[in-house]
């Protein structure tokens, strides 16, 4: 069963903060959500498998930890996601990139796969699907989606800001997947939007609006 991850470390809640203010630009936009993204993305890491190995080090020879070889891929939503993923990438400049992009269907509502590329190997690795925001859990659900029927069988979610309503969708159709944010918001309004929120993230990462 996934767990929903609240972080409260105190400059993530800073961070947080800047984001939501009107008037922070896109600069310092996408300069503080690569910021978070890369604090999140240090906690979301923790559980990685350790092994021992011998080093030299300049006086002697030592047993020290190091990754055990996990195979790490990311995947943003497009196109907000983008906007943490260089944050993550200077933690972890190893790992793999893939990508997902969905559009809303004028009819339905529902989100539509128009793209999906993932890092080879997907079934042996440790995937961390990113979008800054959860609102409604349709995107997010979709991309879960997207991303298994590809093989993989060890993924999370992270996002800078949830809504209940995006949650309780996404462990209700994929009830395995643990949630990470930075905070867990009041409602959605009747534009979908998260209350309060910070705005369209996409829009405000790239000056869109």
């Amino acid at each position: 069963m996934g767990e929903v991850f609240i972080f409260d470390h105190p400059l993530m809640k800073h961070k947080l903060t800047l984001l939501r203010d009107k008037d922070t630009g896109p600069k310092e936009f996408r300069e503080l959500t690569n910021e978070l993204a890369m604090l999140m993305a240090y906690e979301v890491t923790r559980d990685i498998p350790l092994e021992e190995v011998e080093i030299e080090t300049p006086l002697t020879s030592t047993k020290s930890p190091r990754i055990a070889g996990k195979k790490i891929g990311v995947v943003p939503i497009l196109r907000a996601g983008l906007g943490m993923l260089d944050g993550i990438l200077q933690l972890m400049p190893a790992a793999r990139v893939g990508h997902v992009g969905l559009y809303r269907d004028p009819d339905t509502l529902e989100p539509v796969e128009y793209y999906c590329k993932l890092p080879p190997d997907t079934e042996n690795r440790d995937l961390l699907v990113i979008d800054p925001m959860l609102a409604t859990g349709g995107s997010a659900t979709a991309a879960i989606d997207a991303v298994k029927s590809r093989g993989v069988r060890s993924l999370k979610f992270m996002c800078l800001v949830a809504a209940p309503e995006g949650i309780e969708r996404v462990r209700e159709d994929h009830e395995d997947i643990d949630i990470y944010t930075a905070a867990v918001d009041d409602h959605l309004d009747d534009h979908a939007y998260i209350v309060p929120g910070l705005g369209d993230a996409g829009d405000r990462l790239y000056g869109t609006k």
